[in-house]
């Protein structure tokens, strides 16, 4: 039985590819939204429950999955079996987003709970040095949480500036298993520059396996501990991004690691390696990863009181299916910021539902301090809104813009319409309900609607740091 959605989830997405997963009504005859189980609902929060203690928070991250690279979000040829349970056991996001396009200043806004040009570190698209980095005088969302009684963890990609400056148990963790910079071969754990990157703290962890298992085994053991307060973890995985390695391409990695040893920089990116089906491949170890540290979790008894949360870093990369987005990762179109979410929690939240709330990272972190009971600093207000009324009583969320800026572009949502401005330079109306894949200009029909976007992403643009 299909499942009417409203017309801001339909956001256009069409049919054609993704017409291969289950399909929801439509609010018309010209839109359909695949749906992860016939019996998807609109989102509503439950009846008032017992009062729970504060959540455990497991945030996971992909890094460069597509909006669409997941069989519950359309994909017709990846398979994402534990992802879809989640989905089915939790809230699926239609028009959910990442705060940038690309890892580190996404890292940034999520971390800080503030767009990323409010600091220095937030302008680099990505970090590629150890110039910048998240200061450790900044607040963060595990500095808050832990100041509330909160253990806080990060395992995988840190992406927020090198030792000796910067590191994640600077900046409010606890423990940090992983790595630091934006990219590391799957093996050898060779970042960009050639260097060793896998570190257990500050120190260098030897470590030869493939890197998804060892994160997997590290995030298991961490929520099977006997903990005495709730805690955070924030379990960073580095799948699908390139090198195109998938678990037992020991010929291809060795070749990589030659390369690199022999001076190219470049060998990493992979530009000359990857396929679809090789990319198919990273994307369902990823969700058996997922789904090993999901048992883990279920097996500790925490499961009930655990809030669960997935996304992508950004838009999808060279192989990633986004259809029916334009644009891909370091772009402000939709493809480039628009992100699977998934949210699950069995003690307040009711599962089976979809909601097409236009949310962005920040809000993820505001409504996660809310949600713990931790306060902002002060100093440091949040370009995030909480969300928690909305998720556990049903409040409405008051209509925002969501604000994003990247080197040479710049993109507004309010309601259903995105102001954006490319590398053209010229400015262009979107309304995404109508028109998700961003074709139909309508600025020449609309140019009262047009100015008024366009100066409030100018309002907040002067509150930024220059690039």
């Amino acid at each position: 039985m299909s499942t009417p959605l409203s017309r801001r989830a339909l956001g256009g997405v069409a049919a054609g590819a993704a017409a291969a997963a289950a399909l929801g009504a439509t609010a018309s005859a010209a839109q359909a939204v695949p749906v992860a189980d016939p019996r998807e609902r609109p989102f509503r929060a439950a009846q008032p429950r017992r009062h729970s203690r504060r959540p455990n928070i497991l945030f996971i991250l992909g890094d460069d999955l597509g909006w669409a690279d997941l069989s519950s979000y359309g994909s017709p040829h990846i398979r994402t079996p534990h992802l879809d349970r989640l989905a089915r056991e939790g809230v699926r996001f239609t028009d959910a987003y990442s705060g940038s396009a690309t890892c580190s200043p996404t890292r940034f806004s999520l971390y800080t709970g503030r767009y990323p040009g409010r600091t220095k570190g937030g302008l680099a698209e990505p970090i590629a040095d150890k110039s910048v980095g998240l200061d450790p005088t900044h607040p963060t969302l595990a500095s808050l949480l832990r100041d509330s009684g909160y253990a806080t963890a990060l395992i995988g990609k840190w992406h927020c500036g090198y030792l000796p400056d910067y590191s994640p148990t600077r900046s409010g963790w606890d423990e940090f298993f992983g790595n630091f910079g934006g990219a590391l071969e799957y093996y050898s754990k060779l970042g960009l520059g050639g260097e060793y990157d896998l570190y257990e703290g500050d120190a260098e962890y030897k470590d030869l396996r493939y890197y998804t298992r060892i994160l997997t085994e590290r995030a298991g053991e961490y929520i099977g501990r006997d903990h005495d307060r709730p805690w955070l973890l924030n379990l960073n995985f580095t799948t699908p991004h390139w090198p195109w390695i998938a678990d037992g391409d020991k010929e291809a990695s060795d070749e990589i690691v030659r390369r690199i040893k022999a001076g190219d920089r470049s060998a990493l990116w992979h530009q000359d390696g990857g396929s679809v089906g090789k990319y198919k491949e990273m994307v369902e170890d990823l969700d058996r990863s997922i789904g090993q540290v999901l048992k883990a979790l279920k097996r500790s008894g925490q499961e009930q009181d655990t809030l669960v949360f997935f996304a992508s870093d950004n838009g999808g990369e060279r192989f990633s299916y986004n259809w029916p987005l334009a644009g891909n990762k370091g772009s402000l179109q939709e493809g480039g910021i628009r992100v699977p979410s998934i949210l699950r929690w069995p003690a307040r939240i009711d599962g089976g539902q979809v909601s097409d709330l236009p949310v962005f990272t920040p809000d993820w972190t505001a409504t996660l301090l809310d949600l713990a009971g931790a306060r902002p600093h002060p100093a440091y207000p949040l370009d995030g809104t909480s969300l928690a009324g909305h998720l556990l009583r049903g409040a409405d969320v008051p209509e925002r813009d969501l604000f994003w800026r990247v080197r040479g572009e710049r993109a507004l949502r309010r309601g259903d319409w995105k102001y954006y401005r490319g590398k053209s330079g010229r400015d262009q109306l979107f309304r995404l309900s109508e028109d998700s894949r961003e074709q139909a200009d309508r600025a020449p029909f609309e140019p009262a609607r047009l100015a008024e976007l366009r100066a409030a992403w100018e309002r907040i643009d002067a509150g930024l740091l220059r690039y």
